[in-house]
């Protein structure tokens, strides 16, 4: 996703209102966006609080800013600049988290990024985790607010290509229960479902938003009575799990009962792989099939 995020982002450099700022990161990734770019793509070097600083100053004299680094660098040490500088000023600055989750597995906790979501979203940030990297050409082309942009690892099953990009969408019609998966979560949902028999498959609906207002009446009626599963790879507080039943709640619709399967937080004593993390918390794709399976 990160490839298909530097191609979308080099589009727009042909435009000169817009800037891109990195934290020392991007190698072998970022050279074209520094080519297309020139003098508007300023390596900051490992100050992320001082870059959060400069692109909110870029911002307020007329430019639409992307800042770049690995998750936790980009969103937890500069909270204090992003809720000041940008948001308190709603300024178009879309902050970059590359390889939300567990995506940096081997590097430990410090690279993880489990509450980003919740973090972004608690300061008012439109916040939103791309399902797959065709998702990508429509928001980096559309950032009017402070947005956190969340970046993983794509999956899409053989022989399927996902509708056009909106933050809420079906992936797949089912008979029997609807799923809801946040971001690159969607794709290894999707292979899961497609081993079940078609007459009890679930429904499938990839999440990319955690705006309230974007909740479709639609999925709100296919949910109604229906068993409801949610898969984030995203601690439970703050998340997806949460903001459905906040607005199940608040619209009084009824479901038959809710399986929630989420990040069960940072490791402590043993580290692998993002597939070894995800297995821990029930969210590889064998953990997710044998959920669905259970249920049924």
């Amino acid at each position: 996703m990160r490839k298909e995020f530097a191609d979308q982002v080099s589009i727009l450099g042909k435009y000169a209102n817009n800037v891109f700022l990195t934290g020392d990161l991007g190698f072998m990734a970022l050279e074209e966006v520094q080519e297309v770019y020139g003098d508007r793509f300023i390596n900051c070097g490992i100050s992320e609080q001082n870059m959060i600083g400069v692109s909110a100053g870029l911002a307020k004299s007329g430019f639409t800013v992307f800042v770049y680094s690995i998750a936790p660098f980009v969103y937890a040490r500069p909270f204090e600049q992003i809720r000041n500088d940008i948001v308190f000023n709603d300024l178009p600055v879309c902050i970059v988290g590359n390889g939300g989750g567990y995506a940096y597995g081997y590097m430990g906790p410090t690279h993880h990024a489990l509450e980003d979501c919740a973090s972004m979203n608690a300061l008012g940030l439109n916040v939103i985790v791309p399902a797959f990297d065709s998702d990508l050409s429509a928001i980096v082309c559309n950032i009017t607010s402070p947005t956190y942009l969340r970046l993983g690892y794509e999956t899409i099953p053989k022989n399927k290509n996902p509708p056009i990009y909106n933050s809420w969408r079906e992936l797949e019609s089912g008979k029997q229960g609807v799923v809801v998966a946040l971001g690159p979560m969607a794709g290894l949902v999707w292979n899961a479902v497609l081993k079940i028999p078609p007459e009890i498959r679930p429904s499938i609906w990839a999440v990319c938003s955690f705006e309230l207002n974007e909740v479709p009446d639609v999925f709100l009626k296919k949910v109604k009575n229906k068993k409801l599963y949610i898969f984030e790879e995203h601690v439970i507080s703050g998340g997806l799990g949460m903001l459905i039943s906040y607005v199940l709640s608040s619209k009084n619709v009824t479901v038959e009962s809710i399986t929630h399967k989420y990040a069960i937080g940072y490791p402590k004593y043993s580290f692998g792989s993002q597939k070894y993390h995800q297995k821990e918390s029930g969210l590889d794709e064998k953990s997710i099939l044998k959920t669905l399976l259970k249920n049924k």
